[in-house]
C-alpha cells in the first residue's frame, strides 16, 4: 500500500478525519441546496424560464457538467451519511450502554433520529433521481422529459399526493439536519468563535427556514393549482 493510501486510511479511521469529512461534504451539500432552490424557484417565472434553465444544465460542458455534478454530489452525500453513522456509533460505544444523566440520554436519542432521518433522506434522493432524472417511475414523465418540457415534468410529478407528501417529509427531515448541521460546519472547521457564535446560529436558522419554505412551496403550489 502506498504512503498516500495509508495516510488516507489513517485520516478516515480517525475521529477528527471523519468530522472534517462530514463538515466539508456538508458544506458542499449546503451550497448545492441553495443553488438548486434558486433554480427550482424559476418555476414561478413560467415554463419558458424553467425549461431554459433545465436546458442549460443538461448542455453545460457539452452535457458532461450535469453528470460531474451528480457524481460529486452523490459521493458527498454517501460520505456524509456513512461518516456521520460511524461517528455516532463510535460515540455511543465510548460512552457505554449506561447513561448517567438525562442530557446524555437526550443526545443519544437525537443521534439515533439523525441516523434514521439521514437514511430516509438518502432514500429520497435515490427516488428523486429515479423520478426526475431517469424518469423510470412514470411513463408521462419520460414523455415530457424527452420533449424538453421540464416544467411539465415538475407539475406532473407533484400532482401525485403521495409523491408530494414524501417530498415534503424528506425536506422537513433535511431541514432538521440543517438547523444543527450548518452551525456545526463552522465549528468543525474552526471558524466559530465566541464573537460570531450568535451570528452563525442566526444564519443557520435563517438558511434552514429559507430552504424549507422554498422547496416545499413548489409541491404545495402544484397541489393547490397555483402552478399548473
Amino acid at each position: 500500500m502506498s504512503k498516500s493510501n495509508c495516510s488516507l486510511c489513517q485520516f478516515w479511521h480517525s475521529s477528527i478525519g471523519k468530522k472534517i469529512i462530514v463538515a466539508v461534504t456538508g458544506a458542499v451539500l449546503v451550497a448545492f441546496l441553495l443553488g438548486h432552490l434558486t433554480g427550482n424557484l424559476l418555476m414561478y417565472m413560467g415554463a419558458e424560464a424553467f425549461n431554459d434553465y433545465a436546458k442549460f444544465l443538461h448542455t453545460m460542458l457539452h452535457g458532461a457538467g450535469v453528470w460531474i455534478a451528480r457524481i460529486v454530489l452523490l459521493t458527498c452525500l454517501v460520505l456524509h451519511v456513512v461518516a456521520t453513522i460511524c461517528l455516532v456509533r463510535a460515540n455511543k460505544a465510548a460512552k457505554g450502554k449506561n447513561y448517567e444523566n438525562k442530557e446524555t440520554s437526550v443526545a443519544s436519542g437525537s443521534s439515533r433520529i439523525m441516523i434514521w432521518s439521514g437514511l430516509t433522506i438518502l432514500a429520497f434522493v435515490v427516488f428523486h433521481i429515479l423520478h426526475y432524472t431517469t424518469r423510470s417511475t412514470n411513463a408521462k414523465l419520460a414523455e415530457l422529459g424527452d420533449s424538453g418540457n421540464a416544467y411539465g415534468m415538475v407539475i406532473e410529478g407533484f400532482k401525485s399526493i403521495p409523491v408530494s407528501l414524501f417530498y415534503i417529509i424528506a425536506i422537513t427531515l433535511l431541514c432538521s439536519h440543517l438547523s444543527h448541521g450548518v452551525a456545526s460546519i463552522f465549528q468543525t472547521l474552526g471558524l466559530r468563535t465566541r464573537g460570531n457564535a450568535k451570528l452563525i446560529e442566526c444564519f443557520a436558522k435563517g438558511y434552514t427556514a429559507l430552504i424549507w419554505v422554498g422547496f416545499i412551496s413548489i409541491p404545495v403550489a402544484v397541489l393547490t393549482g397555483l402552478l399548473k
